[in-house]
């Protein structure tokens, strides 16, 4: 079993070999919140609430340790799919459509129906019990990771992809809906199903979370993160790109490539010869 400083130790090398923008985060579930370390801020104990994705960018941005229950949520969806609250599919699909989200009844159950297969058969044996969980940027975790998170740009998920299946394994897979992608596929689907998870930043992220547009993530059960350390960069060997990029530099052009470049190069001539009259 892997050392909460082994863990940070991985954190801080994938940040620096990728030079990413934010921390990569890890994420604990906690059944009591006796579990939550000293030093964790709580938005409940401020008598404010806040959202997943938001504790998440307060994690990966400004390096602190967030604990979230479902009194510290007002994202109430994201509370129920966590089950730190109980209701029932019903209720759930029907705040839904009190929001607006999608076009009728019909097509708040259609995903619904997705969320369910996305969440797995183990889905409600795996989180019973658990009331919250705890968000840091993985370097300082003070717990050993349930999730780890990390955030980029398309190349840095390029090479978190091609370390995560450098052996022909832990291939990420992903379904989109536009919602419950970060406190979904970031958090607990990954934990739950053994499988990363692709993550496009989603309405919440970016109505409240301030994610950017250039923005995508990764999800993984957290002991992947060392998979992916030490993979880092080894696909095609010499000809990985690396970060940052080392992109192929065209040679041997000349200005045929366009239509207007031979005509000045033609004029060129035409002046020289003038000149030379």
């Amino acid at each position: 079993m892997r050392t909460l400083e082994e863990y940070r130790e991985a954190g801080k090398s994938v940040y620096d070999k990728l030079h990413l923008a934010t921390y990569p985060i890890g994420i604990t579930y906690i059944k009591s919140e006796a579990e939550i370390p000293d030093g964790s801020i709580r938005p409940s104990a401020m008598g404010q609430q806040a959202s997943l994705c938001q504790a998440f960018t307060y994690a990966r941005r400004f390096g602190f340790s967030i604990a979230m229950t479902g009194k510290d949520c007002f994202c109430t969806a994201t509370t129920a799919w966590h089950m730190w609250e109980e209701a029932t599919p019903d209720e759930i699909i029907h705040s839904q459509i009190l929001q607006g989200w999608h076009k009728d009844l019909e097509a708040e159950k259609g995903v619904w129906n997705l969320y369910v297969k996305r969440w797995g058969k183990n889905y409600p044996q795996k989180m019973k019990g658990y009331t919250g969980f705890v968000c840091a940027p993985l370097h300082e975790a003070k717990l050993i990771p349930d999730t780890v998170t990390v955030y980029g740009n398309s190349l840095n998920l390029m090479h978190l992809i091609h370390a995560m299946v450098y052996d022909g394994k832990d291939f990420p897979s992903s379904d989109f809906s536009g919602f419950g992608e970060s406190c979904q596929k970031g958090g607990f689907v990954p934990w739950i199903t053994g499988v990363p998870q692709i993550v496009v930043p989603g309405f919440g992220d970016h109505s409240v979370a301030a994610a950017h547009e250039t923005e995508i993530a990764m999800g993984m059960p957290a002991e992947l993160i060392f998979k992916v350390d030490k993979n880092l960069f080894l696909t095609g060997g010499a000809m990985n790109v690396g970060q940052p990029p080392r992109t192929m530099m065209a040679m041997s052009l000349t200005e045929g490539i366009t239509p207007g470049w031979p005509y000045l190069r033609e004029r060129f001539e035409e002046h020289k010869k003038d000149k030379g009259k």
